[in-house]
């Protein structure tokens, strides 16, 4: 084994991986997050309450915000950033995003296939005159 120790500089760093950083430091950028999280909703409350925008477009104007926003929670708020510390972080939310769509996928599909298949109720229980 070598003595040789690793000292991290400034350079060394992965983008978004963060270093020690003071509360006030941390403090800025909680604010910043919290900035952008309220830009992105009033942004979406516009787009979906304006006629200046076209309107088959805002579906997909919608989703595009909604994806910033989530990204903007993750980076800001719940720190997963490319870091190579951060792989187990990064695992976790993919498998609980795999869970999330097989659950309310599986759902879905379990109700559509029960609303084609099942015959309508007044079949089933004729009523009584």
């Amino acid at each position: 084994m070598s003595d040789q120790t690793h000292v991290r500089t400034g350079h060394d760093l992965a983008p978004g991986e963060e270093e020690q950083h003071s509360v006030g430091e941390r403090v800025l950028g909680y604010v910043v997050g919290l900035g952008l999280a309220l830009v992105l909703t009033a942004m979406s409350f516009f787009i979906a309450g304006t006629d200046l925008v076209w309107q088959p477009s805002i579906p997909v104007a919608l989703i595009v915000l909604a994806i910033a926003q989530m990204g903007v929670h993750l980076v800001f708020f719940l720190h997963i950033t490319t870091g190579p510390d951060n792989t187990n972080n990064v695992l976790a939310l993919a498998f609980g995003l795999l869970v999330v769509f097989l659950v309310v996928g599986g759902t879905v599909w379990i109700m559509g296939h029960l609303n084609a298949n099942m015959p309508p109720m007044d079949q089933i229980m004729p009523m009584r005159k």
